[in-house]
């Protein structure tokens, strides 16, 4: 069974950069594909804003965040990264890192994704 756990969130300013890591414990990571997610404050759904697939070959990102936010991968210590850099007030939320073994192309949609971590806050104030 996999498991993920997020972390690196925190307050930042306008501007400003995070990175977030998405670790994993359980068998055969570099088989599943991985996407961030984020639920803003008062919103219902989950946006998906990046995904990277289980080699690291292939990367999709939203457009709210293309250009702004990377994505990689270290399948050897089960770790994902998403750097995100001139962050924005509207980049407030909970993130979230998700996995699945066999996907659509390059999905970024939440029902598609079986394994979730539980979040890390992102907030984005001067």
């Amino acid at each position: 069974q996999l498991q993920l756990v997020e972390s690196g969130g925190g307050k930042v300013q306008p501007g400003g950069s995070l990175r977030l890591s998405c670790t994993a414990s359980g068998p055969i990571f570099d088989h599943y594909h991985i996407g961030w997610f984020r639920q803003a404050p008062g919103k219902e759904e989950r946006e998906g804003i990046s995904y990277i697939s289980s080699s690291g070959a292939y990367t999709n990102f939203a457009d709210s965040v293309k250009g702004r936010f990377t994505i990689s991968r270290d399948n050897a210590e089960k770790r994902v990264y998403l750097q995100m850099n001139s962050l924005k007030p509207e980049d407030t939320a909970v993130y979230y890192c998700a996995a699945e073994y066999g996907l659509g192309y390059r999905s970024m949609i939440p029902s598609e994704y079986a394994y979730w971590g539980q979040g890390t806050q992102v907030t984005v104030s001067s």
